[in-house]
């Protein structure tokens, strides 16, 4: 079935603007990043911020995201099915752990986070709930992929591996051994790839097939001992076990919609 191509313009547009989260953009940075004429480009950015999903700002000439967004992804949230049973439990963990636990979701290449309990002891500024990251540079991303190596994983992983950090693995083939050893160890690790100084431990939730939901702890490297690691880890396999009871299993993988999953 061909596309339309306005309306693929258009999905376009939204997810460069979100992209750039709290960046506005000017017309000729839009119409150059999406390849179009500006009248074109124009035209079909008046359309959105007339519907709300775009704003421009009072000179007129600036542009974001809009509420409409934030209201289609509210709804994404409130309906899905595994959020509200993973939610309680992450929470619980949090507490029980004091350490910042998320859950998160591989879209194409990236992971997209869908609920974060912050720890007591270091809170951010902002929310990470709807923020993506790379996938082979996360411990979620890569505990998915590691269930995708006899697949085949080039679909999540992009050609060329940008660092986000001085640790961040870059090389192909690097990534496919560490890849091979999360799936031997049975959990992945972020060590300092998206922050320095911060590791993270991450574990596919296997009540789909393959794993398109996964978690993972955040911890400052200070003070992390061996006997921490071992309490953590121990800690995220039970609540992974307890969330993958309690989910509905759905062997198709069909748990997301369009563009998410494998």
């Amino acid at each position: 079935m061909r596309g339309v191509k306005s309306a693929a313009r258009t999905v376009e547009l939204l997810e460069l603007l979100a992209s750039r989260q709290n960046r506005p953009a000017r017309l000729r940075e839009l119409s150059e990043a999406l390849g179009a004429p500006r009248s074109s480009v124009y035209a079909l950015i008046r359309t959105l911020v007339e519907h709300g999903w775009v704003r421009v700002d009072e000179s007129g000439t600036q542009y974001s995201i809009g509420i409409r967004a934030l209201l289609a992804g509210t709804t994404y949230l409130d309906t899905d099915p595994y959020l509200r049973i993973v939610q309680p439990l992450i929470t619980e963990l949090s507490a029980e752990l004091d350490e910042t636990i998320h859950y998160g979701r591989l879209d194409r290449g990236d992971i997209v986070y869908l609920a974060t309990k912050e720890s007591s002891k270091y809170i951010r500024p902002f929310s990470r709930v709807g923020r993506r990251l790379p996938a082979f540079s996360t411990s979620m991303g890569k505990a998915l992929l590691a269930e995708r190596l006899d697949e085949g994983i080039d679909e999540h992983v992009p050609s060329e591996l940008t660092a986000i950090t001085p640790r961040t693995i870059t090389d192909h083939a690097t990534l496919l051994s560490d890849l091979d050893l999360t799936r031997r160890r049975g959990y992945a690790i972020d060590n300092e790839e998206n922050y320095l100084g911060v590791t993270c431990f991450g574990l596919a939730l296997r009540y789909t097939r393959p794993a398109v939901d996964a978690i993972s702890c955040s911890i400052p490297l200070t003070g992390l001992t061996d006997e921490r690691r071992r309490e953590i880890l121990e800690a995220m396999e039970r609540t992974r076990l307890e969330i993958e009871r309690m989910a509905p299993v759905d062997l198709t993988g069909a748990v997301s919609p369009a563009g998410f999953g494998g």
